[in-house]
């Protein structure tokens, strides 16, 4: 089993989503958080005074899967997300040791 995250830009979620529905992938946590890589944010102008923007928006998707689904899930993810330009995203991909469904008590693949 592995933990598939995702940091992409925002407006990409629903695409991304339902291109992993596409490919029998649903279950997924989604959290909106800011950050920035190589790019360091921006600069903009707000009242005439510049500033600079360090932390950019972005969608945090997380998902546990089976060893079987984690390549179908970051190609489509890769696909969905990309625009070519700076800030598109990364993906880390980390082994579960185990998964525990709290209202039957299952665990390992079974729970996910």
């Amino acid at each position: 089993m592995k933990l598939v995250t995702a940091i992409i830009k925002p407006f990409k979620l629903e695409e991304v989503k339902d291109a992993l529905a596409e490919v029998g992938i649903e279950g997924m946590t989604v959290t909106e958080v800011k950050g920035f890589g190589r790019q360091k944010g921006h600069t903009e102008i707000y009242r005439g005074s510049e500033y600079t923007v360090d932390f950019l928006p972005k969608v945090k998707l997380e998902l546990a899967l089976p060893d079987e689904l984690v390549d179908r899930a970051i190609a489509t993810i890769t696909k969905a997300a990309h625009t070519g330009k700076i800030g598109d995203g990364k993906i880390f991909v980390q082994t579960l040791t185990d998964v525990i469904r709290i209202r039957t008590g299952e665990r390992g693949p079974e729970a996910i």
